[in-house]
């Protein structure tokens, strides 16, 4: 060692010394800008999956009541086929009413007597 150490210059270890301190420094910067990448990119990433569990979450708010539209269009078909025997009852007094000359007293009559009777 020692004869390896007479051979070599003050100088020139101070410039090893300096050119490793250098590489250090320009390798720990180089870390440090990548890891800040690597930081910023796993926020972004943090953030997506945050809307995608929001949107997750109001999509199953949402369907959760779709078995209740079942429900919804029986009583639509219901109402439907209500109003369709209104309709057809609206037609026969309609006609019966002008096929009479005694309307509206033989339907208040009818209202009246047990029978019905015209």
């Amino acid at each position: 060692m020692e004869a390896l150490s007479s051979q070599v210059s003050p100088g020139t270890v101070y410039l090893v010394w300096g050119v490793s301190l250098l590489l250090a420094l320009v390798v720990t910067a180089v870390v440090a800008y990548l890891l800040r990448q690597i930081e910023r990119t796993a926020r972004r990433i943090h953030h997506t999956v945050a809307e995608i569990w929001t949107t997750g979450q109001q999509i199953a708010a949402a369907t959760i009541h779709i078995p209740d539209l079942a429900i919804t269009n029986r009583m639509v078909d219901e109402i439907h086929a209500a109003g369709g025997r209104i309709l057809e009852a609206a037609a026969a007094i309609h006609e019966h009413a002008e096929s009479c000359p005694g309307c509206p007293q033989c339907v208040l009559g009818r209202a009246q007597s047990p029978g019905g009777a015209p």
